[in-house]
């Protein structure tokens, strides 16, 4: 009797533990699977907003949208205004768009995207030409006159690193340059502040396209290197005197842009085109008289549309590279055509400016 009895509790006391290690087991499988489903949710959410972060922004109406900026801050349409508030709605783009400025994002879904900052940097290149120009050229009557203070820290700002996150951020870096703009332009529509002044002369645009012309030959040439070629070595051409610092010239030499970074250079590209249209256009408007006397407007209308070609919708999932006469598309190849041909009239636009 106390035998059955023993076993009976026995047998009783391994279901009762075979009961609990049962719950146990659909316990940790029940918030295996909630958290399976939470991190699904995560990530399609992240993919989602990383898609709609992406979209790069639209072009906007550059005297229009001057006119509504002076009218909102009461402000007069002076020589300059169109440039530099132009600049200024470039740079607050690349911090206000969808997502903020990602360049320096260390989550997801920002720290996964490389197009969106790549056209990023394409626009802060133009952004910093653009403030170094108004610096030295376009505020300065010649070589020997003051610099105006507030572009003199406008400038430097936007030459801040654009990956720093903290201490300071990039973004309250931009910000300061934004602001110091505004100030340049508050005193350039005052009447009573003589020193900010913007001088609208043949010379002092030659100088800046010179700096477009340099940006675009090297975009041209990062891609076209997207199939890769074996290239000449022109760089001493027409000067038998010159030398240069590695005194083991080639006679040839492959240029190839790696594999993985196609697309960034693609992007940096668009990002280069969108700027620069928005501010050929100020420029078109601020040295309309220069270039009507060279008879030039017609040649820069003609750069604003190529570039502004560049700006067509993407209709393919990623970047392809197809050879150049390949079966698959080459994006790169054709956003070069744009860009080669918009620097040679860049160039013609030059030699006019350039005749007296």
């Amino acid at each position: 009797m106390l035998d059955w009895k023993k076993r009976s509790e026995e047998v009783r006391g391994r279901v009762d533990d075979s009961v609990e290690d049962v719950q146990s087991y659909l316990g940790g499988l029940w918030v295996s699977r909630a958290l399976g489903t939470l991190l699904a949710i995560y990530l399609l959410a992240a993919l989602v907003v990383g898609w709609y972060w992406s979209q790069e922004p639209e072009l906007f109406p550059v005297q229009q949208n001057a006119q509504v900026a002076a009218e909102k801050a009461q402000r007069e349409l002076v020589r300059g205004y169109t440039t530099v508030e132009t600049l200024k709605t470039v740079a607050s783009t690349l911090l206000d768009k969808p997502g903020g400025y990602l360049s320096n994002d260390l989550a997801p879904p920002g720290i996964w995207l490389d197009n969106m900052p790549s056209w990023e940097y394409g626009v802060l290149v133009q952004v910093r030409d653009m403030s170094r120009a108004l610096r030295k050229d376009f505020a300065r009557s010649q070589s020997q006159s003051t610099e105006d203070p507030n572009l003199g820290k406008a400038e430097p700002r936007f030459h801040f690193d654009n990956k720093s996150w903290a201490l300071p951020a990039s973004e309250a870096e931009y910000r300061l340059g934004i602001v110091s703009l505004d100030r340049y332009l508050a005193q350039l529509v005052d009447p009573t502040q003589g020193n900010a002044q913007f001088y609208a002369r043949a010379d002092n645009l030659n100088n800046w396209l010179g700096d477009v012309a340099t940006r675009l030959g090297s975009l041209s040439q990062r891609l076209s290197a997207s199939v890769g070629r074996v290239r000449l070595n022109t760089d001493l051409s027409d000067d038998q005197l010159a030398t240069q610092a590695n005194t083991g010239q080639v006679r040839e030499e492959m240029i190839e842009t790696p594999w993985l970074q196609i697309d960034n250079v693609f992007y940096e590209a668009r990002g280069q085109a969108w700027a620069l249209s928005h501010l050929l256009r100020a420029v078109e408007v601020d040295f309309g008289d220069v270039l009507a006397k060279k008879n030039a407007t017609v040649s820069l209308r003609q750069i604003i549309r190529e570039l502004e070609a560049t700006q067509e919708p993407m209709w393919s999932p990623m970047i392809l590279n197809g050879d150049g006469f390949g079966v698959l598309a080459n994006h790169s190849l054709v956003m070069a055509n744009y860009i080669s041909r918009a620097n040679a009239a860049i160039l013609d636009l030059r030699t006019l400016l350039s005749q007296g």
